[in-house]
């Protein structure tokens, strides 16, 4: 039994998880552009990557994804999607802070020399994080911004 029984449903989480996909690339890019070139904290790149990501995924979901709902006034769509993102961070942040304590001490003993232990660490834990949100996004973005659409 399929958690999403709607076909058209199954294209817009597809099409989210699309979106989701890109707004990572997004994350990833920034977050380490900003660990790696400029030396900024991982708290903070990671704050910073997700306001990116953020900002890329609403307009894509928006006009993509969640097309019908366009008629709704696009400030009061993005203050609701910026307000379930911020919660998304607010799970992130802990969770990549635990994360990251495990995986670099890992990476330290297992991964050659090609990359620093804490780069994986950091991407590894982001990756994860990553994942965790996108689902709450989903259904808390899908049944709150945009539900102004028939599933």
């Amino acid at each position: 039994m399929s958690l999403i029984k709607s076909a058209k449903e199954r294209t817009r989480f597809i099409r989210f998880g699309i979106v989701g996909i890109i707004g990572s690339i997004v994350d990833f890019g920034v977050f380490n552009f900003l660990t790696i070139v400029f030396i900024v904290p991982a708290i903070v790149a990671s704050v910073v990557s997700f306001l990116f990501a953020v900002i890329n995924n609403f307009f894509l979901n928006r006009f993509w994804t969640f097309p019908d709902t366009k008629h709704t006034p696009v400030l009061k769509q993005m203050t609701q999607f910026s307000m379930v993102s911020f919660l998304g961070l607010a799970i992130r942040i802990p969770l990549f802070t635990w994360l990251e304590k495990m995986l670099i001490p890992l990476a330290e003993r297992t991964i050659p020399n090609i990359l620093t232990p804490t780069i994986v660490g950091h991407n590894l834990s982001l990756a994860f994080v990553i994942g965790v949100v996108m689902l709450w996004n989903y259904f808390a973005n899908r049944f709150w911004t945009f539900k102004n659409i028939p599933a």
